[in-house]
């Protein structure tokens, strides 16, 4: 413990920087049931196209698509690190660097782990899909939509793999979605309640969404 911080504790008063320096570090206590409960909050379903979709006479393509997203925000993130640590050894200064890495690649972007298998067909998932980003507010209004763009080179990232242990049916791919629109506007405003996912494959659409986050030190 600092000088400095031995005197605060002597008065009876924290400075406000350990106070949430205290509040930033809380995720490197979370036991293992909660980091991994806040990691599987991140985890959402769902599915590309409808119920009853049918190929036709085409065969090049799925019936629809079983859909999977991780949304890595600042606390998935902490999660999955912590759980790393508690279930390795990791040491607290590698769990920190395991954040640190994941937040540098995805500095001014969030990062989205998306999953797809595809219902019967071929079950390959063409090269043109894609998927978006977007706030969903009061009264379920829906803001301008951000793009992702793929990241093949983050699937090497500790903690950017999730908590859940990996379904192999699935296809995985990682994807960086810009937190601000061209005009400088913010993708997620403070006032949003949600954040939507929506990917489009082969002329289908499946849409997936979180509530916002509680972040660290809140």
């Amino acid at each position: 413990m600092t000088r400095r911080l031995l005197i605060a504790v002597a008065l009876g008063v924290l400075p406000a920087m350990f106070v949430a320096q205290a509040a930033d570090d809380a995720w490197l206590s979370w036991p293992l049931e909660r980091a991994q409960a806040v990691g599987k909050s991140a985890y959402v379903q769902g599915r590309v196209g409808g119920w009853f979709d049918t190929r036709i006479l085409k065969t090049e393509s799925a019936y629809n698509y079983k859909l999977a997203a991780t949304w890595l925000h600042p606390s998935a993130i902490r999660a999955t690190a912590r759980v790393r640590q508690l279930t390795t050894g990791m040491s607290e200064s590698e769990t920190r660097a395991a954040v640190a890495e994941a937040e540098e690649v995805g500095a001014g972007q969030t990062i989205v782990m998306v999953e797809v298998d595809p219902r019967e067909g071929s079950g390959v998932i063409p090269l043109e899909w894609s998927a978006f980003l977007q706030a969903i507010g009061p009264g379920d209004k829906r803001g301008a939509p951000s793009r992702g763009v793929l990241a093949s080179e983050l699937r090497d990232v500790p903690a950017l793999q999730g908590v859940l242990r990996r379904n192999y049916d699935y296809d995985r791919f990682w994807l960086k979605f810009p937190l601000k629109q061209a005009t400088g506007e913010p993708v997620l405003p403070r006032d949003a309640t949600h954040a939507e996912l929506v990917v489009r494959i082969a002329g289908k659409e499946g849409r997936v969404r979180w509530p916002m986050p509680e972040l660290p030190g809140q």
